[in-house]
């Protein structure tokens, strides 16, 4: 404990203490909820509950609100869903409330709402804003899953021995934003609370945020803080911890190729009329040359290249490409020859298919030449590729190759620029102090593969850099059926998160 002055008082049928100590140049102050007094040479031995005892003795009450959140079905993508995804807001708020938070709020945006908290304890102390969401992609196909994708079950895994929690969003994000709600909870019940805490819990992050930066600009002194903290990504391995210290960027985009003016008769038509399945095969197979090369002219401009030293410190990071192969069911890997697996994941740019479709699809055999065909289309990014640029050539590109037999329709999702916190970054610091004290080893700088378009936002928009503190594993199956989210993992999180606040704390005062 901290040496401090202290002041005792009885709240609840609890004796608590008022600690005041010093951390660096600044005065902080907290109630510690004490278990249980003895005497002792006639002084009071005091057992102080920790964070950690709090998380400890909760454990399955923990558990039990995730698999309630997890069996709201909150798939913003599908507008069948809308009153789940609100229904789930709702949850979250709740949550916030019963967890400390001192204002909740359910806020409006022209999408799905933004759910903001928080408990502000000093304003002498700095600000931590917690991001994450509470919307999940859609579980298709439904057939896949071993057990209902909407209903949360534990299951052991030979990476999760201790358990993990099968269902849509365990991991991305429920399960990791869930954490920091478990987290306020445990803090402000053990009196240890550090910093001020806000959150922005949003309902639209797996369909590109589309609304997320109007709500920053129109709350931009709500929003005040000194850094964002996020846990929607992983780490290397439960005994390799890791922080994401840069994620791609993403544009998306869904292409329809166009011929005859009806399905034909392929008998009748076939071998003169166009077919516009066949053409868009070959127009998506001419994206990618012989050596994995994007084609679109204008694509690399940008892409900066890392140095040699950067290259041999990611390549440091544990990496068995038998063991990766192995784990996705693949007999061989893909890809720029001139970088490593790791790399190709996380520092180059990508191009590909996510989903492909037309003419008959049904039971038995109906001989058609469909009149249209389509496919969406991701490309991730990195450094300094610009998402609005990248997909105007790629858009003049797809409509330059197509033959004048058929038209081409290029429609735009949505995008998100590539971005990186730098190691000697306060919230870096912090974090891996944080993950060092409760994994028992230094973590590892990680680039990331994903993309979370709000990081830039928050760097554009409030001048705010992100620390990427998650916890899932690349195996976790986000976005696929049979989801999962290792409870060892989830407890993890929950233990981690308050030794951040405490370390930031200290950095933030010098």
């Amino acid at each position: 404990m901290k040496r401090g002055t202290r002041t005792f008082e009885f709240r609840g049928g609890v004796l608590h203490c008022r600690r005041t100590f010093s951390v660096g140049c600044y005065r902080a102050h907290s109630f510690l909820a004490f278990r249980g007094i003895a005497r002792r040479r006639g002084e009071c031995d005091i057992a102080v509950m920790t964070a950690q005892d709090f998380l400890s003795a909760n454990k399955d009450r923990f558990l039990e609100e995730l698999f309630d959140l997890l069996r709201i079905p909150s798939i913003s993508a599908d507008p069948a869903f809308k009153g789940d995804v609100i229904r789930c807001a709702e949850s979250v708020a709740e949550h916030l409330r019963k967890a400390g938070a001192d204002r909740v709020e359910v806020m409006k945006t022209p999408g799905y709402p933004v759910v903001y908290g928080e408990r502000m304890v000093d304003p002498s102390l700095p600000t931590v804003l917690v991001y994450g969401h509470y919307d999940v992609q859609p579980p298709d196909p439904l057939d896949l899953w071993t057990s209902p994708a909407f209903e949360p079950v534990v299951r052991k895994t030979e990476l999760h021995p201790e358990g993990a929690i099968f269902a849509r969003g365990a991991c991305d994000d429920k399960g990791q934003m869930f954490m920091h709600v478990k987290a306020l909870e445990s803090m402000v019940q053990s009196g240890e609370q550090p910093v001020n805490l806000k959150f922005v819990i949003e309902g639209e992050e797996e369909v590109g945020s589309d609304h997320l930066d109007g709500f920053l600009e129109q709350n931009k002194d709500l929003l005040a803080a000194d850094v964002v903290l996020v846990s929607d990504t992983g780490i290397i391995a439960n005994d390799t911890p890791s922080i994401t210290t840069g994620l791609r960027g993403l544009s998306y985009v869904e292409v329809k190729v166009v011929g005859p003016n009806r399905d034909l008769h392929s008998g009748l038509y076939g071998g003169a009329a166009p077919n516009p399945i066949n053409i868009l095969c070959e127009l998506v197979a001419s994206l990618k040359d012989e050596k994995q090369r994007i084609t679109v002219p204008g694509f690399y401009d940008k892409v900066i290249e890392l140095s040699a030293e950067e290259r041999e410190a990611m390549a440091e990071a544990p990496f068995s490409e038998e063991e990766y192969k192995a784990s996705i069911g693949i007999g061989g890997t893909e890809g720029e020859g001139d970088y490593s697996a790791p790399e190709r994941m996380s520092i180059r740019p990508t191009l590909d298919v996510n989903g492909i479709w037309g003419g008959y699809m049904g039971e038995g055999a109906k001989t058609v030449i469909a009149s249209e065909a389509s496919a969406k289309i991701s490309m991730r990014l990195v450094p300094d590729q610009d998402p609005d640029e990248i997909t105007q050539l790629f858009k003049d590109h797809f409509e330059s190759i197509c033959p004048k037999s058929c038209k081409v329709e290029v429609m735009v999702m949505h995008g998100a620029h590539p971005a990186v916190t730098p190691i000697d970054h306060p919230g870096y610091r912090a974090a891996a102090l944080a993950m060092e004290t409760t994994f028992g080893r230094k973590p590892v700088p990680f680039r990331g593969g994903g993309s979370i378009p709000i990081v830039t936002s928050f760097e554009r928009i409030l001048g705010l850099k992100t620390v990427l503190m998650g916890f899932g594993l690349d195996s976790d199956a986000i976005h696929s059926p049979d989801e999962h989210y290792g409870v060892f993992n989830y407890f993890k999180g929950i233990e981690t998160i308050p030794h951040f606040h405490a370390r930031f704390a200290e950095f933030h005062a010098g």
